[in-house]
């Protein structure tokens, strides 16, 4: 299990797969990226705060980094559903979100997209390792280890970017 790596903007805004270059010079990147606790990250994701139904995150799978963009129902007022995300397999009290990602390359051109449903603050690694509290009863009791929980995340993970590279 690798720790990620400090990434700079422009690392991130290279590693996009599914937005063209001009789009990917436009969206917004953290400005806190040497705050962020990259030693518990197994994806940076982030919302964009001018445009809240667009999120983001980027990833090092296999030695190459991976960002996607993301679109999303924007947050409302209302008490978002209490499901599962499908990455990290916890329910966090802020509730989870379908983000879809346009497919890469000429697929992602003619409008097909994939979907999955994450964490709407996208703090998956943070909530595995029990850094961050996701509310009562968010995490379900497992036999696996932390260890085990952050490989079954990057898996996971791994497995929607392909979806959305293939």
């Amino acid at each position: 299990m690798a720790v990620m790596e400090p990434l700079t903007e422009q690392q991130i805004r290279a590693a996009f797969v599914n937005c063209t270059k001009g789009e990917s010079k436009r969206l917004h990147v953290p400005r806190d990226l040497a705050e962020r606790p990259w030693a518990d990250l197994d994806f940076l994701g982030w919302r964009d705060p001018r445009s809240p139904e667009r999120a983001y995150l980027v990833t090092e799978l296999d030695g190459s980094r991976t960002a996607l963009a993301l679109r999303c129902p924007t947050p409302g007022t209302r008490q978002p559903p209490r499901g599962m995300c499908a990455i990290c397999l916890t329910s966090p009290a802020g509730g989870v979100s379908l983000m879809v990602a346009p497919r890469a390359g000429k697929a992602g051109q003619q409008g097909n997209s994939v979907g999955t449903y994450l964490c709407t603050d996208l703090a998956c690694s943070l909530y595995v390792r029990g850094r961050r509290n996701a509310g009562p009863g968010a995490r379900m009791q497992e036999s696996l280890t932390t260890a085990e929980q952050i490989q079954r995340t990057v898996t996971n993970l791994a497995a929607f970017i392909a979806r959305v590279t293939a």
